[in-house]
């Protein structure tokens, strides 16, 4: 059962900003427009003392899924003790929404992984480059298109396959 609050908050939260709910496993959060969240994030810390952004990620489901990402945001009420969600669908290959720095600084280092990880750009974001690769890298290896390289693991059932055909260092 969800905390009493945490609903009443839900609600006029869904309410306000047109917003999708759903709940899981005692967990509440909104699937919300992209032009919203800065406004949506304002509201949390301002009006209901949500005064951490405890999280900042993305998934990405396929590229010819629409909405191929969501980024996904999670909101903690130390003051109340209250946890609450929220994703951001985003479709295409080239995808894009405001940033929340403004709102909440430490969002800084969420968007600029984000960036590097599954090139998702935040307008207004004060310094989005690499913070996990190389500033010269190509791509971003979270997306579900990055191309894969390994080496297929070695067991002794195909060790004389694997070995034939396994690439060598010569003299």
């Amino acid at each position: 059962m969800m905390n009493e609050e945490l609903q009443t908050i839900a609600a006029d939260l869904k309410e306000r900003f047109a917003a999708n709910l759903y709940e899981f496993r005692d967990e509440v959060s909104l699937i919300l427009n992209p032009g919203d969240i800065v406004a949506f994030s304002r509201a949390l810390r301002d009006e209901y003392d949500f005064e951490l952004l405890a999280e900042e990620t993305a998934v990405d489901y396929w590229p010819e899924q629409a909405p191929r990402f969501h980024v996904v945001y999670r909101w903690r009420s130390l003051k109340r003790n209250l946890i609450i969600g929220a994703r951001v669908p985003l479709d295409g290959n080239s995808p894009s929404m405001p940033s929340l720095v403004e709102v909440y600084q430490n969002a800084n280092w969420f968007e600029r992984e984000l960036w590097d990880m599954f090139g998702i750009h935040f307008e207004g974001h004060p310094d989005l480059r690499r913070v996990i690769m190389p500033a010269d890298w190509v791509g971003h290896p979270l997306r579900k298109d990055y191309p894969l390289g390994y080496e297929e693991v070695q067991f002794t059932f195909n060790y004389t396959e694997i070995n034939q055909r396994k690439p060598y260092a010569t003299e």
